[in-house]
């Protein structure tokens, strides 16, 4: 059986493909989707966004998975 996994949802299928796009979607699908928790959406998207820059366009896109269910 499949484990759910509980992550922001954001879809990049149709959007630019560029770094600064991609970055934006995510890190406004990971606040949006822990708004109502316990956890902080804004360290949260802190954390995505220092680790997406912190390599090539190739581990951007890795960690956007990391972080986020991309569609």
């Amino acid at each position: 059986m499949e484990e759910k996994v509980n992550k922001p949802k954001v879809r990049l299928t149709g959007i630019d493909g560029n770094a600064y796009v991609i970055m934006g979607a995510a890190s406004k699908a990971i606040k949006s989707f822990y708004r109502d928790t316990e956890e902080d959406g804004n360290k949260i998207a802190d954390e995505y966004y220092a680790e997406a820059t912190s390599g090539d366009y190739d581990h951007l896109l890795q960690t956007t998975m990391k972080y986020c269910e991309v569609s």
